[in-house]
């Protein structure tokens, strides 16, 4: 489907997702209650009401067509979760986005796919390690993704474009970041896939590249980090492997380089060492090939479970401004699951409520 020529599901869905207070978790439960876009968007007043507060303003169909119409005028495109064209693994995680603006050949988030990433500041050694694996991967018919960021990201898609490379932009699809990696990024456009989940004109920030990061371990069945510092969005990419139940692999270096403690530090943790391809290929075969074929996520309407007045009360009562983990709450109140995550909908969607990582709920 070009962007051109979105039918009326995929307008609801932009419109529900560019609505202020609604993100992939959010979406993914008003779309598992409801069924559809357009009925979870026709739900919203009243959900926020019952929550005590009044519904965020939805978007537009001319906001969003405008949007689409930018999409498509760049030669991108729309994937929109539970349709078949959508990364089937990606698909897999709690927090995957609900759209995804591409450009380039998709039929490579289909394939068995490794993410290759690391510092910014690499070493010249790191650096002509990860081109090298990112190619003898490539080679061997596995889909490589990085980030698109200055050293091992850059190394690994330099290595891999001409076998198959996937690179997840913390941006607009048409923003270069960084800037030196301008013919980079055009040349994964056109060989590879380049991959973003903010609208057009979205210039990176910091809170954006968290997000940039879980796609990257979401489209994958494993992450090989080569050069990392203790505290480093390398390190969270490996986080939200092992979050997403994939395989963490690293590199070892020498423990007087700042760069190489943090591939150390996962390697005593239990990461697979990687010295070679073959490491990373050995390390993935109990995954199997019908892991990685596994049919897209989609949305039905789902348990339709009412919450009481009584049921708000209690909920409300044991949340508070410090994060809870959902799952806490849900045993403490007794409560089904369904009437709980109602609660938590509606609390959300009249601003009383926010969402934190590791599936934690405060009152706000």
């Amino acid at each position: 489907m070009t962007s051109a020529s979105l039918d009326a599901d995929a307008i609801a869905r932009l419109r529900l997702l560019r609505t202020h207070k609604i993100g992939p978790v959010t979406f993914r439960q008003l779309l598992g209650r409801f069924g559809t876009a357009q009925a979870a968007l026709d739900a919203l007043p009243g959900l926020a009401r019952r929550g005590g507060g009044a519904a965020p303003p939805i978007a537009s169909a001319a906001d969003v067509e405008r949007e689409a119409a930018e999409v498509a005028r760049l030669g991108a495109r729309y994937l929109f979760m539970g349709r078949p064209d959508y990364p089937p693994l990606l698909a897999e995680i709690d927090t995957a986005p609900p759209a995804l603006m591409v450009m380039g050949d998709a039929t490579l988030a289909q394939r068995p796919a490794i993410a290759i990433v690391g510092a910014r500041n690499a070493s010249a050694a790191a650096i002509r390690f990860a081109r090298a694996l990112a190619h003898d991967l490539a080679q061997a018919g596995v889909t490589v993704v990085s980030g698109l960021a200055r050293g091992i990201d850059t190394a690994a898609h330099a290595g891999s474009l001409d076998g198959g490379t996937i690179a997840v932009i913390a941006g607009g699809i048409d923003i270069v970041y960084p800037p030196e990696n301008d013919r980079l990024q055009q040349a994964v456009a056109e060989r590879g896939l380049l991959v973003a989940e903010q609208p057009p004109g979205t210039e990176p920030r910091a809170r954006h590249f968290p997000y940039r990061n879980r796609i990257i371990a979401g489209l994958s069945v494993g992450t090989v980090v080569v050069e990392a510092a203790p505290r480093s969005g390398s390190l969270i990419t490996a986080r939200l492997a092992v979050e997403c139940g994939r395989e963490v692999m690293a590199v070892p270096g020498s423990p007087l380089d700042p760069r190489a403690q943090g591939c150390n530090q996962l390697i005593r943790d239990g990461a697979t060492l990687v010295q070679t391809a073959a490491d990373v290929l050995d390390s993935l075969a109990p995954f199997g090939h019908a892991h990685v074929a596994a049919p897209p996520a989609g949305y039905r309407a789902g348990d339709a479970a009412d919450a009481s007045d009584a049921d708000r009360r209690l909920v409300t009562g044991l949340l508070g401004p410090s994060p809870a983990p959902a799952d806490e709450v849900i045993r403490l109140s007794g409560l089904v699951p369904a009437v709980v995550q109602l609660v938590f909908l509606e609390l959300e969607l009249a601003g009383r409520l926010e969402r934190h990582a590791g599936g934690r709920v405060s009152l706000t």
